[in-house]
């Protein structure tokens, strides 16, 4: 099936601006279940509830409110809301270029695809010019009343689009606790630095597959034809072992699995 895309916006590099279409990188897979009553196996509607009367409370009787203090509200209308959204705009604005690398994982969030619209002799000459450079642009842009913060990127003569997430949300390493404890022998290293060089490799998408959705759907598929699947046990937690034990076992697994190969 083919692509569809999602937006449509333009490029902007100081006075060069390219009409482009954006894709999503990503497809949702998740098995959905629905909501049902336990006798009618009818499906069941949500609805909003006042805590005391349990009375349904009418959409048009509901309000938004931002809590300042324990039940303090500042009541927000959707005219105060509407107020407040960013100004709606069709450019994915281009300010810089950085290092791949000064930019953390932690600050990626969700990749797109964006497709030529038009012109494509300048949309892959710039893909072309971003992977030979080795740069990131730092986009900004405003896509459906929420503003964004993204990275630009050149993919197989493409260009992929990474929205960022906002530096209030992306927190420390210097707030995780201190290493405590003894320090790991220059044993222990060693034996750590030659697991790690045994486990080098490629990187191979078809190993990272939802295991838990496959069974997932194939329990489903069987209580449908009216099989009873067997439930596998759930195995029990080993107990803790030595950093020096664990590393040594792994390292005679690594080598037997290659003798053996």
């Amino acid at each position: 099936m083919a692509a569809r895309a999602i937006w449509k916006g333009k490029l902007k590099l100081e006075s060069t601006v390219i009409p482009v279409k954006l894709y999503s990188a990503l497809e949702d897979k998740a098995v959905r279940f629905h909501i049902l009553d336990d006798r009618s196996l009818m499906r069941v509607k949500q609805r909003m509830v006042d805590p005391d009367s349990g009375d349904e409370v009418p959409q048009e009787e509901i309000q938004k409110g931002y809590e300042i203090e324990p039940g303090t509200f500042v009541i927000l209308s959707a005219k105060d809301l509407e107020s407040l959204e960013p100004e709606e705009s069709r450019d994915i604005e281009i300010t810089g270029f950085v290092p791949p690398e000064q930019l953390n994982h932690q600050w990626y969030d969700r990749p797109y695809y964006l497709g030529p619209d038009g012109n494509q002799e300048e949309y892959f000459a710039l893909a072309k010019a971003l992977g030979n450079r080795n740069r990131e642009g730092i986009a900004h842009w405003v896509m459906r009343k929420n503003p964004y913060v993204g990275s630009l990127r050149a993919k197989d003569d493409y260009l992929l689009l990474y929205t960022l997430r906002k530096a209030e949300e992306v927190l420390s390493a210097e707030d995780l606790p201190k290493p405590a404890g003894r320090a790991p022998t220059q044993n222990e290293l060693n034996m750590a630095k030659q697991l790690l060089g045994m486990l080098e490799g490629e990187f191979d998408p078809a190993d990272f597959k939802d295991e838990y959705r496959q069974r997932v759907l194939e329990f489903i598929e069987k209580k449908a034809k009216g099989k009873a699947p067997r439930l596998r046990p759930v195995q029990q937690k080993r107990k803790a072992a030595t950093l020096d034990n664990m590393l040594s076992k792994s390292l005679d697994k690594l080598k037997k699995e290659k003798r053996a190969a």
